[in-house]
């Protein structure tokens, strides 16, 4: 797997030789017109909305945004295959729900359970493992699992244009960040090898852990308590917290990023005339990925769509704004 994911880092417009585009996969148009002339102006001195290089934070969300997330968070998936695998051990699950739909499949009856039996199996999926059994089990299922739509290895579902962006940002002095719904543990296993982003700058949701040693190994060792979910509020607390400055770059692509995109871009008074941008990816092609907004039941994209005309925020129309989606 490492030589296939460095691969797919070195689709990175950083590294294509000849080109002066830092965003090749971008069409022509207000969004990457817009994009550019942010970067241009807030890393340029003189230039009356220079930030400060320590100033120059880039949040940007995991699924939806950098990678595809139909039919379901990819997160799901492989917790719903964790949780096959350990079925014969637990025979309860055939009449306990949220895992008696998770076991016969049906998407419908799962997603009926809500965050509560949602969070009951992704608990499942690695309470109790130590971190460094989780991150294994992740590797081996990124290894060998597949889209049950497009039939590609779901390292390969991330977004070219989104990479483009990442390495534009970060070669004009930016440090990006992750900042996501998904569970940290799962992302920093794959972020710095697909995105460029190390673990330190990864965050997401999480469980309780504790430290022990066994045989005499340090240890970490994950627990099924503690959930802390990463999404709406959750965002802006976790970057806060994590972070300790408010960014001046946000992406997302549904309403659980709008407060992110909020604490981002809205002025703390007339002082505050730092420059900021709010970019949102709205999934419009159907032929290349799927077209969903406003009913979907992943990602959904209703509240934030209404916000961004007068927030200011940038909608990216994959349609329209993509020429090249997936990076392979």
């Amino acid at each position: 797997m490492k030589a296939t994911l460095a691969a797919i880092c070195l689709l990175s417009p950083s590294l294509a030789l000849g080109s002066d585009d830092p965003l090749p996969s971008w069409n022509d148009g207000p969004a990457k017109t817009a994009v550019l002339n942010f970067v241009e102006t807030t890393t340029t001195e003189g230039s009356t909305d220079f930030v400060r290089p320590s100033e120059r934070i880039a949040v940007f969300d995991n699924d939806g945004t950098l990678w595809a997330e139909q039919p379901m968070y990819f997160q799901l998936l492989f917790a719903l295959d964790r949780v096959k695998a350990q079925a014969d051990d637990h025979p309860e699950w055939k009449t306990t729900e949220p895992f008696k739909s998770a076991l016969a499949g049906d998407m419908k009856g799962l997603l009926a359970t809500g965050k509560e039996g949602l969070a009951k199996v992704l608990a499942v999926s690695h309470a109790g493992m130590t971190a460094d059994e989780f991150a294994g089990s992740v590797r081996r299922w990124l290894r060998t699992a597949k889209h049950p739509t497009t039939g590609k290895p779901y390292y390969r579902m991330v977004y070219q244009p989104m990479l483009e962006l990442l390495a534009h940002l970060r070669s004009n002095g930016y440090k990006t960040f992750i900042v996501s719904g998904g569970g940290v543990d799962f992302m920093r296993v794959f972020a710095e090898r697909v995105y460029g982003v190390p673990p330190e700058q990864v965050i997401g949701s999480s469980i309780a852990a504790k430290y022990e040693l066994r045989d005499g190994v340090p240890t970490i060792v994950k627990l099924p308590e503690g959930l802390f979910v990463d999404d709406k509020e959750g965002k802006p607390a976790n970057i806060y917290g994590r972070i300790g400055r408010r960014p001046v770059f946000a992406a997302g692509n549904s309403d659980g990023d709008k407060q992110m995109l909020q604490y981002t871009t809205i002025p703390r008074g007339v002082d505050d005339t730092t420059a900021r941008f709010g970019l949102l990816v709205h999934h419009t092609d159907a032929e290349r990925e799927w077209a969903y907004d406003r009913k979907s039941h992943i990602g959904q994209f209703d509240k934030a769509l209404d916000d961004a005309p007068q927030r200011g925020w940038v909608v990216v129309d994959m349609a329209e704004d993509w020429n090249r989606v997936f990076a392979d």
